[in-house]
């Protein structure tokens, strides 16, 4: 008999998303608690040496870092995620490291001070986009029909422009056939929509709005406006 699984995490932190997509896509039952990473239990901080969700606890043991997380899942519950190639599953590491950078990308644009930061740091995210587009195929994954880890990983990135897009038109997408192909198909995949809360969006919203940042202004512009 396996050994109990429990998803330590967070309502919003995407690295708990790409552990939860993983867990749905197998099948594995597992039970969720979240914590407030303001105010971090003690217990928390005797299991997760970084301080940082996700942490996944195998019976007694406990396992920290998404990427972690996802290769033990991928290695011990079927079915396989990663491709059998010992060459492409490397390009698939990655590329999943390419999407852990553009969530920084991400974090630096919402917490830009001002118009000026904003608009450079949503230039960046247009790049790492565009670099994207110039390696996908026909789809609907990155990987063609096969969903990988690689779509676990990026699930939770284009999440965040489902709110983003209700901000303001940065045209991240435009003109970018094969990531918006991409984007849909995550985001219809039961996996992806079940790896948060139904409030999530309420939430994040909740969250950039109280940044004090160059997009919470843009925010409160549009709610004045209505």
């Amino acid at each position: 008999m396996s050994a109990p699984l429990t998803l330590v995490s967070h309502v919003l932190c995407p690295y708990v998303q790409r552990a939860a997509i993983v867990l749905a896509e197998k099948g594995v039952a597992f039970e969720r608690r979240d914590i407030d990473l303001a105010h971090k239990p003690a217990w928390f901080l005797a299991i997760s040496p970084l301080g940082k969700t996700p942490v996944l606890q195998v019976g007694n043991r406990a396992l920290f870092e998404s990427a972690v997380i996802c290769e033990y899942l991928d290695e011990t519950h079927g079915p396989r995620l990663h491709l059998a190639d010992p060459l492409e599953r490397a390009a698939h590491r990655g590329w999943m490291e390419f999407g852990s950078a553009l969530l920084n990308t991400i974090g630096a644009f919402y917490a830009a001070p001002d118009e000026a930061a904003l608009q450079a740091r949503a230039g960046d995210i247009r790049g790492r986009l565009q670099q994207l587009e110039a390696t996908l195929g026909q789809g609907p994954y990155f990987a063609g029909e096969r969903f990988s880890l690689v779509d676990a990983v990026f699930g939770p990135v284009f999440r965040y422009f489902e709110v983003f897009d209700t901000i303001d038109d940065f045209g991240f997408f435009a003109g970018l056939p094969r990531l918006v192909r991409w984007r849909r198909a995550l985001a219809a995949r039961s996996s992806v929509q079940g790896a948060v809360a139904p409030d999530y969006p309420a939430r994040l919203r909740a969250f950039l709005l109280a940044r004090g940042s160059a997009l919470s202004a843009r925010m409160a512009v549009g709610a004045a406006h209505g």
